[in-house]
């Protein structure tokens, strides 16, 4: 098991960026495929981007790609997704996740380790 700790959120007008971290420890943080989720007030959690252990490939919704880009530093055991063109749709609590050994799944119940999230509120 690896403990997640996200950060980097916060509140911005619609059209800038937001550079969300997530740090992990407890555990090898290189073999795990890492991911960002996200889930706004009555809404389900949705998958935001994924990336794979080696960070050889990433993974977005089609909600993100071309604003959202997934990135790691495993020397730094740590995960980021920097946001830019942000929208008020995308506001919601952004969730780290991690898969041991994964391929970087755009699926939640995949993920067996999650952080306890970051606000991100995006106003137009």
């Amino acid at each position: 098991q690896v403990q997640l700790v996200e950060s980097g959120g916060g509140l911005v007008q619609a059209g800038g960026s937001l550079r969300l971290s997530c740090a992990a420890s407890g555990r090898i943080f290189s073999r795990y495929a890492m991911a960002w989720f996200r889930q706004a007030p009555g809404k389900e959690r949705e998958f935001v981007a994924a990336i794979s252990v080696s960070a050889a490939n990433t993974y977005y919704a089609d909600s993100v790609k071309g604003r959202f880009t997934i990135s790691r530093d495993n020397a730094k055991n740590t995960m980021y997704l920097q946001m830019n063109s942000l929208k008020p749709d995308d506001t919601a609590i952004y969730y780290c996740a991690a898969d041991l050994y994964g391929r970087g799944s755009s699926q939640d119940y995949e993920y067996d380790n999650w952080g306890q999230g970051t606000q991100v509120t995006v106003s137009s």
